[in-house]
């Protein structure tokens, strides 16, 4: 896996194709047939699907306009593994991508070498430069769709009962053995500590250097007061004081929608907490655990966040805060790249820590257009743009995503309901 962040500069194109390419084939080691045609809700998709859609996207966007005597390997998935490209022409309803039991997954792998055969001849060429720019975008875009499998596929092994549940991704023997989860911490009498920052005017957004999306530009400026972030992530021990102290059945700390949800969807904890004989367990990507109290919390939803950090006299970043705090920090933490795939536990430390990886932080920001925001032309304008209504951003990566991704600009943006992410929160002041 890449462990740099990946420019259209780079001179091993190439070879970097070939790396992201292949990390995908090698996470779906672990997984059965069965598994990779599975689709558990509209919002998540089939391994199966991910595999054929990445490579619809370097065939309809540079072996097709590029690519001399291209062959197209089958005519019918321009319309199958379209996902939401309105100027490419139709395409399969979402909801029912895990309804297509064929293509095979045999054939889907078959029309990945054949994409992959074609790109390496085209990237090989002296005018490859002029596809460098898109073939970029293609690799992290395939890079998103790793962190997809990994987050749609625990999803999808969700649905099982707890006994059948285990995923045969570094299995361990550890479905739900006894345990006791000592006291949690109450957050309301205890905070961790926080780093304060100055008021000013901070330049935010991607700098002119290295690759970035279009959402991310242009750089400008942004006035932030003085504020304080809490030095790492709210743990588990934290949230569970909240489930204790009645933080699911308490509106007075809940947005009206998100209340509204949190009733239809009889929330009571984080997505995949279990409780037995007493004990909370979670599941992972190698089966349930006993909760481990010093790990962030993950799989909750922005309302949830929200209701958390009111329960705590406190309240969310704002996106700007978060990208201010992480601008000066080594980008490093546990990310994808180390196969651990669940947040490590935090300490009290007196610097900020965690910032990268492990979970995604929840801002208070909604999903917005910078001033003098310009979206890539074309279809590609489709990427971001188009869904800046009703979504909320998320900084600093997670366990699931690729490190070669990271930069302090990076804006991820989910719907405030969605859960199956991992997607944590850090307290501001």
């Amino acid at each position: 896996m890449l462990s740099e962040p990946l420019a259209a500069t780079d001179p091993e194109l190439q070879h970097c194709y070939s790396n992201v390419r292949q990390r995908t084939l090698e996470l779906i080691k672990g997984f059965s047939v069965e598994d990779m045609m599975l689709q558990s809700m509209p919002d998540a998709s089939p391994t199966k699907w991910h595999l054929a859609h990445t490579s619809w996207f370097f065939e309809t966007f540079i072996l097709k306009p590029h690519a001399v005597n291209y062959r197209v390997f089958n005519d019918s998935y321009e319309y199958l593994f379209n996902s939401y490209y309105d100027s490419v022409g139709e395409r399969h309803p979402r909801p029912n991508r895990g309804l297509l039991s064929r293509p095979s997954l045999d054939d889907i792998l078959a029309y990945r070498h054949h994409v992959d055969t074609a790109m390496q001849a085209l990237l090989s060429r002296p005018s490859a430069g002029a596809v460098a720019d898109i073939a970029v975008i293609g690799l992290h875009h395939e890079m998103q769709h790793q962190e997809l499998m990994l987050t749609d596929i625990k999803h999808a092994l969700a649905q099982n009962p707890v006994a059948m549940s285990c995923p045969a991704l570094n299995p361990r023997d550890t479905l739900l053995q006894e345990t006791h989860n000592p006291p949690a911490q109450n957050a309301p009498h205890y905070l961790p500590p926080f780093t304060t920052f100055a008021e000013g005017i901070y330049k935010i957004g991607a700098q002119s250097a290295g690759f970035s999306y279009d959402c991310e530009r242009p750089s400008h400026r942004v006035f932030c007061e003085a504020f304080a972030l809490a030095n790492r992530p709210v743990n588990n021990a934290e949230w569970l004081g909240f489930v204790r102290d009645g933080g699911y059945r308490d509106p007075s700390l809940w947005l009206s929608d998100g209340w509204s949800r949190c009733q239809a969807e009889r929330w009571h904890a984080p997505l995949y907490w279990q409780e037995h004989n007493g004990s909370w367990y979670e599941l992972r990507l190698d089966g349930y655990h006993p909760l481990e109290l010093n790990a962030p919390v993950c799989h909750i939803s922005y309302y949830e966040a929200d209701a958390f950090a009111r329960w705590s006299g406190c309240r969310l970043p704002t996106e700007f805060e978060l990208e201010v705090a992480s601008s000066d920090s080594t980008i490093e933490g546990n990310f994808a790249d180390s196969g651990h795939w669940h947040p490590r536990p935090s300490d009290d430390s007196k610097t900020l820590q965690q910032l990268y990886g492990d979970v995604w932080e929840w801002s208070s920001s909604s999903y917005s257009p910078y001033p003098g925001f310009n979206p890539e032309q074309g279809a590609l304008g489709e990427y971001n743009g188009k869904f800046m209504a009703n979504q909320y951003v998320l900084r600093g990566g997670s366990c699931a995503t690729a490190l070669a991704q990271m930069r302090p600009s990076y804006r991820n943006f989910f719907y405030p309901h969605q859960r199956w992410q991992f997607s944590g929160l850090r307290l501001a002041q």
